[in-house]
């Protein structure tokens, strides 16, 4: 009787494995199914890396239309609210300056504001001491007429006096959008003119494109002058201002069929 379950058991222990090894695709049963049976793996050459890929380049030099002032208002008293109440006070005078040079509130956006403690070291007491508070309230200013960014800059400077503080003026594009698409021609041209010189070193016809993708750097806005931390004075003439000239820049990718 023990030899018979002795028996039983151990053909349980060898139909699993057995369904197992029926069902491993590594077994010589797949050897002898018919070869129209489709393979598990199956490796494509025809993939979209085929053909001439280059990348074309375009670049158009453009005139900034538009100026970004970077300014504010800067306060150190004794007290928080001695110091907060006078650079409020200097802001507001600030704020209506840019508004009577037709700077629209839309345009006037807050970039800093803090509060903080200024402490000195006492080497006699061995102990930092607070010897006052500052307020920093820096705004940034969009500047449509840049023939008048000079004319704003010196009027912010009357109005916030000593307390003024100019950080920066930057010059961009409002809308950029017809410089891009010369800058597309351009890339596009130069990228069918490399692959012409490739298709004809080596031998082959150039085909029509297969695959083409855009990459466009939207330009930041280019800062000339920094005046960091500095009291600005009274102007005696109107300050100039020269935009200058900046880059827009724009590539394209495109794959082409070689024909033979």
């Amino acid at each position: 009787m023990k030899k018979r379950w002795l028996w039983v058991i151990g053909l349980a222990l060898v139909v699993p494995i057995v369904a197992l090894c029926g069902c491993s695709p590594g077994v010589t049963r797949w050897a002898n199914m018919p070869s129209s049976m489709p393979s598990p793996l199956q490796v494509s050459l025809d993939g979209q890396q085929a053909g001439i890929w280059v990348t074309g380049q375009g670049k158009v030099m453009a005139t900034p239309d538009i100026a970004i002032l970077r300014l504010g208002i800067e306060v150190q008293e004794a007290t928080v609210a001695e110091a907060q109440a006078e650079a409020a006070e200097a802001m507001d005078r600030v704020m209506t300056a840019l508004k009577d040079n037709e700077i629209d509130e839309k345009d006037i956006q807050t970039q800093y504001f803090n509060i903080r403690k200024v402490t000195r070291w006492d080497e006699y007491k061995d102990q930092e001491i607070v010897i006052g508070y500052r307020v920093t309230n820096m705004v940034s200013a969009k500047i449509r007429d840049i023939d008048n960014a000079g004319a704003i800059i010196d009027a912010v400077a009357v109005a916030g006096g000593d307390l003024t503080r100019i950080d920066s003026i930057g010059f961009s594009i409002d809308d950029p959008s017809a410089y891009y698409e010369e800058a597309r021609e351009k890339a596009v041209a130069d990228a069918k003119a490399k692959a012409e010189q490739l298709a004809s070193l080596a031998g082959v016809k150039l085909g029509k494109p297969t695959y083409i993708s855009e990459g466009i750097s939207y330009p930041p806005p280019v800062y000339r002058e920094a005046m960091i931390d500095m009291p600005v004075p009274a102007p005696v003439s109107e300050t100039a201002i020269s935009p200058g000239e900046m880059e827009i820049s724009l590539s394209v990718q495109i794959a082409y069929a070689i024909l033979g």
